[in-house]
């Protein structure tokens, strides 16, 4: 990392983007239907586990919330693409499967007020009129995930509409985390310094590729199997006091691992 002198501080207005409320939330969807990218489950098909399931898109929208002043209301609608693995039998050759399935979730989070318009030179602006002298000027909602993970996943019927006969598809049980943030784009006073030259030397390494390898720590954690994990240890369960009592250990199927 580079390293500054400065002399002088002062302070600088900058347009940035605040953050007036944000959320974080684990959510458990459940019961969550398949859409076959072929239509419908073989039926050929007697057994499927998930490969990858990943967020391909959000559409979120907001609105006020009403005799709430400030809040606002995210209705966000979850798309994702799932790639399973599917058999006919137990231990036959899988065929991979893709599908899309989407859920639905609701936030509501305090945004600020503004009844202000603001054009840009690029053409874009914020604030929408929506009659005489009323101006909407909603904040931007904005939604960070990782990968789902499956918790579940099993095949089931389900009718697409009420009109149509039932349809073999997946079912599966997905966990997402997620943050949710609405922000306003406002002026702040933020102090700043005179940019100098930095005083650290730029130079590349010379040395051959065996000898930068020969710096690398060995990573002797990757050839050692790993113990016990503490947490597991905490939740044993004692039945008597005593050296001959029996202890039972909470999710530890191999009690090899306690010898």
């Amino acid at each position: 990392m580079s390293q500054f002198q400065s002399e002088s501080c002062a302070n600088t207005p900058i347009k940035v983007q605040r953050v007036f409320d944000s959320c974080s939330d684990r959510d458990c969807f459940s019961n969550v239907q398949i859409i076959m990218d072929g239509g419908e489950l073989p039926s050929n098909i007697t057994m499927v586990k998930s490969r990858c399931v990943r967020v391909s898109d959000i559409c979120m929208t907001i609105e006020p919330v009403p005799f709430n002043r400030g809040f606002y209301s995210i209705d966000l609608t979850y798309t994702f693409r799932v790639e399973l693995m599917a058999y006919e039998r137990s231990c036959s050759s899988p065929v991979l499967l893709t599908g899309t399935a989407y859920t639905n979730k609701n936030v509501i989070l305090y945004g600020g007020e503004s009844n202000t318009k603001t054009f840009f030179s690029n053409g874009g602006h914020l604030g929408d009129t929506n009659a005489c002298c009323e101006t909407v000027n909603l904040p931007t909602a904005a939604v960070q995930v990782v990968d789902p993970i499956t918790l579940e996943a099993r095949i089931g019927t389900v009718c697409i509409t009420e009109n149509t006969a039932p349809t073999r598809t997946v079912i599966m049980t997905l966990g997402l985390f997620s943050v949710v943030e609405l922000f306003r784009p406002v002026t702040v006073l933020v102090p700043t310094y005179a940019y100098t030259i930095p005083i650290k030397e730029c130079h590349a390494d010379t040395e051959s590729p065996c000898a930068v390898f020969d710096k690398i720590r060995f990573p002797a954690e990757e050839f050692t199997t790993s113990g016990l994990p503490i947490d597991a240890i905490n939740t044993t369960h004692t039945k008597e006091c005593g050296c001959d009592s029996e202890t039972e250990i909470d999710y530890i199927t191999d009690r090899s691992t306690l010898e």
